[in-house]
């Protein structure tokens, strides 16, 4: 089975830097820094609302490596070979900066969410919400292309997965509004509450990194779904299931409650 995943991994690797240099490379340098943010953790023991300050840089340059390498996959489909440039400098530009702003605030031995301490603090986290801003904006003009390109060489399915996908992330992004408005991302308590390994969760408040977390990364899942069912009204099924579960833990969040609880 490993040996299998393996194969189909590394197939994955070889066309998507034959689709998207670009990216390829770009998600691979967010890899890597994560893993180096993982090494961290082994070495330094300095805390951040009570987990290692590597932790979270760690999880956004995995998360956005998979992130940029989805993208470097699914804008191979768009026909317009500009736009898939434009788009995908875009990407890097904000990215880039966004989670080495996040990583600056590590070595600084201080957060970069939510944090308004001090006059570079609040700097910071400014230019963090305007290079997120820039990339939601790239996310929603790549959703309107792939909506208006009328003429795919790959299944209504998939089209639909991807278009789907793309919905899902942008709404879901968007919830940082919610979290925004609040300074925090705890439900019920002060960040910084026990969490669960790794992803740290919240165990014992609302938690809405969780409904977040779930929604971006269904531009992984719905394409992948697109691309297994058979039809495109298979695909709006699945994705309207995992729209309600998504919403429902959410909901669980802004009321304070923990699915861990």
């Amino acid at each position: 089975m490993l040996k299998i995943i393996n194969t189909v991994f590394m197939n994955f690797l070889l066309q998507l830097k034959q689709r998207n240099p670009l990216l390829y490379w770009f998600g691979w340098f967010n890899m890597l820094v994560g893993l180096a943010c993982m090494g961290g953790m082994f070495i330094d023991d300095i805390q951040l609302l009570g987990v290692n300050r590597w932790l979270k840089p760690m999880k956004f340059y995995l998360s956005v490596g998979l992130t940029v390498w989805t993208m470097g996959w699914l804008l191979y489909y768009l026909s317009k070979t500009k736009k898939i440039k434009q788009y995908s400098w875009l990407i890097v530009f904000t990215m880039f900066f966004e989670n080495g702003l996040i990583l600056l605030q590590a070595f600084r031995d201080t957060t970069s969410h939510f944090n308004i301490k001090t006059p570079a603090d609040i700097l910071i986290f400014n230019f963090m919400g305007i290079f997120i801003l820039i990339f939601t904006i790239t996310c929603i003009l790549i959703c309107i292309s792939f909506f208006r390109q009328k003429r795919f060489y790959i299944p209504a399915s998939y089209v639909w997965g991807i278009r789907l996908g793309l919905i899902f992330f942008i709404l879901f992004s968007l919830e940082g509004g919610v979290m925004l408005g609040m300074m925090k991302h705890t439900v019920g308590a002060a960040d910084g509450t026990p969490g669960i390994p790794l992803l740290n969760w919240s165990r014992q408040y609302g938690d809405l990194r969780i409904a977040h977390f779930l929604g971006i990364h269904s531009l992984q899942l719905l394409p992948l779904a697109g691309y297994i069912l058979k039809s495109k009204l298979q695909v709006i099924i699945a994705a309207a299931v995992y729209f309600i579960a998504v919403v429902f833990v959410f909901v669980l969040a802004l009321r304070g409650i923990s699915l861990f609880s």
